[in-house]
């Protein structure tokens, strides 16, 4: 038996008692790993690279807590729309040098037992920007698992080295590393011994032969790009989407794309969906793009398209700004690493989705300057515009 977690279609009563790989530990993995070692006879992690787990903290919400967001839920919703992550951010301006090594790790250690969005990886102002300061709360993260997971060679393979914490998507588990102290579950290291070969009943790398019953694929997919190409949009002029992107994802704003008129993408690649709350995202882009349409309609047209220079412009904003990061310097599905063949450009905007928002705004404001409306179009400016909003 062989499922993925992108298509599952089991149940779990469907893997008890049987010997049970996992292959892979990102987001999907760290999710069905806890759960399956409860029912499976004995489950084997198969692990290339280790990440970095966030405990979930999901319980039940207070009443208190309910009651107070529902009574201010207007505001928050707009410091939603405003903030850099599309959440009620709490402000952090210092680094992590601005204090003492204790003071430091007394913060991570509250914001570990808060977790969540604004937990370790987002105490400090700089822990995305500069490797040093990453290093004090990765090795923070190391010492956790270390001080989980009972076996040291277990927690060693687990502690996260390949990458700054949050390079790659950080994850959110319950009692993940607390799985790994259960005696039906062993782990593998696909760096160390890489597999070599499938049979009908066993896992076979090029160290040991594993024997399976059942398989789990936690793989990861083909994230952005993956759900546009099925679609089979085509032009005369373009091609497939799959044509105009060969060398890389290209589009305006991530709503849009040239030579696509009319083609429109709901916090699609290159907006700020791959680092936001993309629910506040998505409301965003259909509220942008609802209004052009309704501009477009006012002066007469059916038919809207980027033009190339505004798209080189935006696809050098998302670049330049993700430059200045530490994503930049990993490769994961963020580029579009994970997919053998897929180009590598960087798939989302993270310059904040009050920037995007306030950027998109001022375009409109200014008649939608690099956008062909009825085949004319206002000379393309976003990179000034970017430049003057903060």
């Amino acid at each position: 038996m062989t499922v993925s977690t992108s298509r599952w279609n089991i149940s779990l009563d469907e893997l008890a008692g049987k010997r049970v790989a996992v292959i892979g530990t990102g987001s999907s993995g760290v999710q069905c790993i806890p759960l399956i070692a409860e029912v499976a006879d004995h489950l084997t992690v198969f692990q290339r690279t280790p990440n970095y787990v966030f405990p979930a903290r999901n319980t039940p919400m207070p009443a208190e807590t309910v009651a107070q967001v529902k009574s201010n839920y207007p505001a928050i919703r707009e410091e939603c729309r405003q903030s850099p992550g599309g959440i009620p951010d709490r402000p952090v301006t210092d680094r992590a040098f601005d204090v003492s090594d204790e003071e430091r790790q007394k913060r991570y250690e509250r914001a570990y037992e808060r977790s969540g969005f604004l937990g370790v990886g987002a105490e400090f102002a700089d822990l995305l920007t500069d490797l040093k300061t990453n290093e004090t709360a990765a090795d923070f993260m190391r010492q956790k698992i270390r001080q989980i997971v009972h076996d040291p060679r277990t927690a060693s393979l687990l502690e996260p080295r390949f990458h700054p914490m949050g390079a790659k998507r950080s994850c959110f588990g319950t009692d993940f590393y607390e799985t790994f102290n259960r005696p039906n579950v062993s782990l593998v290291s696909l760096r160390d011994e890489p597999i070599a070969t499938m049979t009908a009943d066993s896992i076979i790398t090029e160290r040991a032969s594993y024997d399976v019953d059942a398989i789990v694929l936690a793989i990861g997919f083909d994230a952005f790009t993956g759900p546009l190409f099925a679609l089979n949009v085509t032009t005369p002029e373009a091609g497939t989407l799959q044509d105009a992107w060969s060398d890389g994802v290209r589009t305006y704003l991530g709503t849009m794309t040239a030579g696509f008129p009319n083609f429109f993408m709901i916090a699609g690649p290159q907006s700020p969906a791959l680092a936001s709350n993309v629910i506040v995202t998505i409301e965003q882009a259909v509220d942008w793009i609802t209004d052009l349409i309704t501009h477009a309609k006012a002066n007469g047209s059916e038919v809207i398209e980027p033009t190339t220079e505004a798209q080189d412009d935006w696809v050098s904003i998302t670049e330049d700004t993700v430059s200045q990061t530490l994503y930049a310097t990993t490769d994961s599905w963020y580029r579009g690493s994970n997919v053998s063949g897929k180009p590598t450009t960087f798939l989302g905007y993270v310059g904040g989705v009050g920037k995007y928002r306030r950027i998109c705004t001022e375009i409109a404001k200014r008649g939608y300057p690099g956008v062909r409306i009825g085949g004319q179009a206002v000379a393309p400016v976003i990179g000034r515009i970017d430049q003057e909003i903060a």
